[in-house]
Formats: C-alpha cells, structure tokens, sequence
C-alpha cells in the first residue's frame, strides 16, 4: 500500500506541465546525441549541466535522466540504418540490425528495437520503485564508518572494472581524489593544492572537469577519427513485427531485461557490459547460433532490452545510497550537490516528491521515446550524415558558454581546455578517465566520512573493521582487487579489452 501511495505522489509529481516538458525535452536531446557517434550520455550531460541550474531540482533531475536513456535508445537507430552505433552499448545491435535493414527489414528493426525497450524501461522503472525504498532504510542504518567503507568498495570496483590496466586505474583513481582535495579544508579553513592561485580556493568546478575530460577530449579523438557514414537506402516501411517474430523475439527481450537488470546495478558501465552478455546468451540458447550477424531478430531484441534495463537500474546505488554506479551517474550526483541535495538514503526521507518524481519519470519518458522517435527515423539519418567538422565548433561554442555562465571568468574556459587536453593524452595513453571522474566526485565525501568516524571513535583507525557492514565491504573489495590481479586473469583480462 504504501508502494503504491508513492507511485501516486511520483505521478503527481512527474505529470506537471514543467516536468513533462523537461522529460520530453530530455529524451529527445538524448536521442540526438545517441543518433550522433561519438559523443555519448556523460559528454553532453556535462555540456548540458549548466541549462539545469536555472530549473527546480526535480526538473532537473528528470531532464538529465531523459538524456541517459534516450541516449541509449537513440544509439540503436544509427546502428540499425548506417551500421555507426551511435552510444557504446548499441555497438551489439549493428551485429544483426545493419543486416535486417539491408534485407528491407529496417522497419521492423526498429519497431523491435523500440519494443524491446519500452518494456525493459517499464520493467526498470517497477524494479527501482520496488527495491529503491527497503535499500534506502538499509543505508539508513549506516554511520561514517559504513558510508566510507562503501565509497572505499565503489572505487575498488571501479577499478576492477575500468578497460586496461590496473595500474592505469588505480592511477586514475588517485589523481581524481587529490582533484577533489584543491581548495579549501572546510574544518581548518587552510587551502590545499591551490598553487597560489586564487580562483582554485573554492576547488576546481565539477563542470569544468567533466566537460573537459569528457567533452572536450571527446572533440578531439572524433576528429581525429572522423569516419564516413552511408545510410540504408531502403524505403522504411512495415514497421510492425509479423506473428514469427514476434515469437522470436519475446523470450530474448524477457531474459535481455532480466540480464541488463541484474548488471546495471553494478559499478562500471552496466548497459554496455548488459548489452554484450545478452547477445552472448541469445547466441548459446539459440538453435540458429551460426545465423547471428546475418540479420537475426534476436540479435536486435535481446541486447537493445538488456542495455536500456541497465541504464535505469544503475540509477538504484545513485538515488538509495548516493554512490555513483557510473560516470553518467556521477556527473547526477554532482547535478544534485549543486541543486543543494546532499545524495543518500536521506534524499527519500525528505524530498519523497524529488525521488518518487524522477523515477516515475523514466516510465513516462519511455513512452515519450516510443511515440516521438518512429516517426523522426527520417530526420536522425540526415543529422548522422552530417560531417563532423561542421558540428564541432558549435559544440566547442556550447561548451564554452556553459562553463562561462558558472562563474563569468575566464579561467574557467582555460582550465576546460587544459583538462580536454589531458582526457585526449588519458586517451592515447588507454587511461580511462571514468574512474578519475567518480574519484573526483567520491573523494570529499570519503574523506568526511572518514573524518567523521575517526573523531566518533577518538581517533582509533580500528572502528573501520570493528564495525560487521564496514569490515565486511572492505573484504568485499580486497576480495574483487586481489582476484582481478591474479596474474592469469589480469593477463586475460586486458587480452580481452583489446581485441
């Protein structure tokens, strides 16, 4: 009952002219940028950041989760028509997509792939509203003592999870900590890492780093690679499935929701790593295993359920316990500090309209997404033909505006510049940045935490272990680091990142 008395809140929440507006806008920007190949969710939500501030919390939290998913669903519209996925996690359904969409089969592609996401976004969307309140009251039960030992296991996981090596990302890791100890100490007031240099008192801006690292690097490696792109040529048409694959399809995109569900919770890129797995188990059950990459519907069906169910679900540690699964889910965090919410179990306490509002959201969004992206199938194939050198400067443009509009200074638009350099040498050099980013956001919270519990045990580093939950998630993590570090698997590993 009182479930349901929540979902009617959300509703009343998430159904305001304002917050449809801010969704509708949301999936429809994240479907554009899924459409256009290189630049991905966590890029533009960096870029997009600074349009929020203007917007109430709950707008703003809503817009930012439309990008997320529309960019996973927009993502598979190139995949299908110009074999260029358009996000990381469609890369699976160019396998079997392209192929349809040569066949004439584009419509029904699509139509599958649109399906396929629709109900695992609404099957998302009732796992976190099922499982998002008994989290909550878990976490609520932790102290500092527990809260660090979990910030220390998400990094840890970031780390295990990161592409590369381990060295790499624990090296990633430790400069996205000291980046967020520049500035003040807010207990001794003494300012720290700011070389003397007076606008890094108040640290380095969460917007500047992320549209640096991501944004801007981004621009850099994409001109670098800038490819050539041919649309199908087919007419599209029929979009509706016919009775066979209809049949075909309802066991993948059942057990690819059920996977991507599962690995979206996970730290790292749940969507990605739920879309690869569900196109590996559709290709074990399957009878016609050495038909997949010839036009399977299978091979659309199971990996577009399995990514958009991960993107959704990654938002349960986020908005239960405040700890990012995700870079995308970082950067949200960083979007709700700078509304003035402090993330955590507390946020479903006292604003139950916010947290029951965004998840709602997701439901409606998904819906927007079925409705308003058939009929632009049109539009988004002229937009990815567009040569990359005409879109980069307006994006490089946006980019600056939004960092200005922060502060009015300069500075700024130059440290934007010196950490797109630097995401573009973390590139070349295979240094993931996403671990760096969650270390940046993680660090302060850690290092209060820390604080916290050693000035409530007196100074005693033990508390850390003598407390059941935080002994037990830092062998959690110990566990995860050692395993990943086996020589074997570590050299398995890395073989595997790069083929």
């Amino acid at each position: 009952m009182e479930l349901f008395s929540n979902i009617v809140l959300g509703f009343s929440t998430a159904i305001t002219v304002v917050n449809l507006l801010c969704c509708l806008a949301g999936v429809f920007l994240g479907t554009l940028i899924g459409v256009l190949p290189g630049l991905g969710p966590t890029a533009t939500i960096a870029m997009l950041l600074p349009i929020t501030f203007t917007l109430p919390p709950v707008s703003a939290l809503i817009m930012l989760a439309g990008i997320y998913y529309g960019s996973q669903y927009g993502g598979s519209t190139t995949s299908i028509l110009v074999n260029v996925p358009g996000e990381a996690a469609s890369v699976v359904t160019a396998l079997d997509g392209y192929q349809m969409a040569r066949q004439g089969r584009a419509g029904v592609a699509l139509a599958t792939s649109a399906i396929g996401s629709f109900f695992a976004g609404t099957v998302a969307t009732f796992l976190i509203a099922l499982f998002a309140a008994p989290m909550a009251t878990v976490a609520l039960q932790f102290g500092p003592a527990e809260f660090f030992s979990l910030i220390v296991l998400g990094l840890l996981a970031a780390i295990v999870l990161a592409k590369g090596s381990m060295l790499h990302a624990i090296g990633m890791v430790v400069l996205g900590l000291l980046l967020g100890l520049v500035g003040t100490d807010v207990n001794s007031g003494v300012q720290r890492f700011t070389l003397g240099i007076p606008q890094l008192a108040d640290g380095i801006g969460f917007v500047v780093v992320a549209m640096g690292m991501f944004g801007i690097a981004e621009i850099i490696r994409n001109l670098e690679h800038e490819e050539t792109r041919s649309a199908v040529v087919h007419k599209i048409a029929g979009l509706m499935p016919t009775r066979e694959d209809w049949k075909r399809m309802v066991a993948p995109i059942l057990r690819g929701t059920a996977i991507g569900s599962a690995l979206g919770v996970l730290p790292g890129s749940g969507s990605i790593l739920g879309s690869f797995a569900a196109y590996a188990i559709e290709k074990k059950v399957s009878k016609r295993e050495k038909e997949f990459g010839t036009g399977m519907i299978e091979g659309v069906a199971a990996p577009e359920s399995a990514n958009n169910a991960g993107a959704q679900t990654s938002f349960i540690p986020m908005l239960t316990l405040g700890i990012p699964s995700s870079p995308v889910m970082a950067l949200m965090i960083g979007a709700m500090i700078i509304q003035g919410i402090q993330p955590g179990p507390s946020v479903m306490v006292e604003q139950p309209a916010l947290f029951w509002g965004v998840i709602v959201s997701m439901w409606i969004g998904n819906f927007f997404l079925v409705i308003l992206n058939l009929p632009l199938i049109g539009m988004w194939v002229r937009i990815v033909t567009v040569p990359y050198h005409f879109l980069f400067p307006a994006i490089l443009v946006f980019c600056a505006i939004g960092v200005f509009s922060l502060n009015n200074t300069q500075f700024d638009i130059y440290l934007m510049a010196i950490f797109g350099v630097l995401g573009y040498i973390f590139v070349k050099l295979d240094c993931e940045p996403a671990p760096m980013l969650l270390a940046y956001i993680l660090g302060p919270l850690m290092e209060e935490y820390m604080r916290r519990a050693l000035l409530l045990s007196r100074g005693d580093p033990m508390v850390f272990l003598r407390r059941p939950i935080s002994a037990g998630l830092l062998a959690l993590g110990a566990c995860a680091v050692i395993a990943a570090a086996l020589p074997a698997l570590s050299k398995k590993r890395e073989e595997a990142f790069r083929e």
